[in-house]
């Protein structure tokens, strides 16, 4: 028997519509302790998926919502347990109410993630299906969406159960051998086997590949934008912000530490760094200032190099380029162009240079266009890509133990010495899937959840 959880499942911010969620064993006689049908039947005999109206009362017995409930029957529920739902007006204090009524009836409060725990426990979801509900709810793009709904329908696993089952079959043909040498059953040799292992690795790696893109989609380009004091950086921040995130004067030297800002520039997804100036000083506070814009540019997928067209370039502003020419990539705006500009794009060794003014918004049309080609997402975005650090972590180690088992077999090792390798593979790829997943690494995944989900 599991004991019933309640919580809301809508958040605390008004709302048309509030969510108020149990599941377990006996979760309807206790709903129905605190809602009543209009029909006079109890809730415990409501027909199945279908919202019925009645009255929600507190815990003094006071009406405080009409709304709808539905009684979803095991197994066929979310969590594969018993499951009510009341559909309230949005109203924080009705939910509230509500729930704490629910509580007093003999429910008990849902900790984080504990509807979709219950469901990976119970078989309704694997494991990448069960870390792909958070990431489906935390989605800010589309592309981000689609992914994580992909993954949500199982694409991600489908992708890695043929290679766990192929190293299946290889470990239980050599266990089955080993462990009954009288029955008829096929040699094991493990050459025969090389093709698979070799198949399966390279597998691995290109899903491993999809990290990249799979992060970009996730999380949007981090963009650091750099230059020295007083050339336009927080005044090009707040520009592609909208808004005056950054303080902006006319005195050098304003920003003193790293500032950062998520936005939509064209079609990509930007988390824009605003740095200190990049230069010599003496001040202790503005040199951590500095170190920090460096680490930002050696972190960065995309550096925006920002200079004062209208003053010639500086021994400081060679400084800062050649510091972003290090960067992978890297994009020069010629800022103040309605001052008249006295650099000119040949001045400066970038294969993109955009003219650009913050004040007027000039230039930022082409900025945005040039991100767009820089980071066009060719990805299928369909929940076949890599986007968890923890899933990309599992993986590569499953990577890594193939390519040892590879070693092995090539160096001549004995087949126990390989398939040693080979299960380690299967261990890190289980991490993923749940197949041998540990009770410890199972609380961590559903900490990141929110109540109610």
């Amino acid at each position: 028997m599991s004991s019933v959880i309640a919580a809301i499942s809508t958040g605390n911010q008004v709302s048309a519509i509030g969510i108020l969620r149990l599941t377990g064993d006996g979760c309807a006689h206790i709903a129905g302790k605190v809602f009543t049908l209009n029909s006079g039947a109890p809730l415990w005999e409501a027909p199945n998926r279908k919202l019925v109206l009645g009255t929600l009362r507190d815990t003094k017995g006071r009406v405080i919502d009409q709304c709808m409930a539905v009684y979803t029957r095991a197994p066929h529920t979310y969590t594969g347990e018993d499951t009510v739902e009341f559909h309230c007006h949005g109203s924080p204090a009705v939910l509230a109410e509500g729930l704490n009524a629910l509580f007093v009836a003999g429910a008990i409060p849902a900790k984080r993630g504990e509807f979709t725990k219950r469901a990976f426990l119970n078989g309704q979801l694997d494991l990448t299906q069960a870390e792909a509900v958070i990431d489906l709810i935390e989605a800010e793009t589309a592309d981000a969406a689609a992914n994580a709904a992909g993954q949500v329908g199982g694409r991600l696993q489908k992708k890695l159960s043929p290679i766990y089952n192929h190293l299946t079959d290889l470990c239980s043909h050599f266990h089955a051998v080993l462990d009954y040498p009288d029955e008829d059953i096929e040699d094991f040799g493990l050459d025969n086997y090389a093709g698979t292992l070799r198949t399966n690795a390279k597998a691995l790696y290109e899903l491993l590949q999809t990290y990249g893109q799979g992060q970009i989609i996730k999380q949007g380009v981090t963009v650091a934008i750099v230059g020295k004091p007083n050339v336009g950086k927080s005044s090009l921040l707040n520009a592609l912000a909208g808004y005056e995130r950054v303080i902006v004067t006319e005195i050098a030297g304003t920003t003193r530490d790293t500032v950062e800002e998520t936005v939509m520039l064209g079609s990509t997804r930007l988390r824009l760094i605003d740095t200190a100036g990049i230069h010599q000083t003496n001040d202790r506070i503005e040199a951590i200032g500095v170190d920090r814009s460096k680490q930002a540019v050696e972190n960065a997928d995309l550096v925006l190099f920002v200079c004062d067209g209208s003053a010639p370039l500086s021994d400081e502003d060679r400084d800062v380029i050649n510091i972003c020419l290090e960067a992978e990539n890297s994009i020069a705006l010629i800022n103040k162009s309605d001052l008249g500009s006295v650099v000119v794009p040949s001045d400066l060794p970038f294969m993109q240079v955009i003219s650009i003014c913050t004040k007027s918004g000039e230039g930022l049309d082409q900025l945005a266009d040039t991100v767009d080609v820089l980071f066009a997402n060719n990805a299928p975005c369909d929940g076949s890509i890599l986007t968890n650090p923890r899933q990309y972590d599992a993986i590569r180690r499953a990577y890594e133990s193939m390519l040892s088992a590879l070693q092995g077999l090539k160096s001549g090792q004995t087949p126990d010495a390989v398939l040693i390798d080979v299960e380690s593979a299967m261990e890190a790829m289980g991490e993923v899937t749940g197949n041998t997943v540990r009770e410890d690494i199972t609380a961590r995944i559903f900490e990141r959840f929110c109540v109610g989900k």
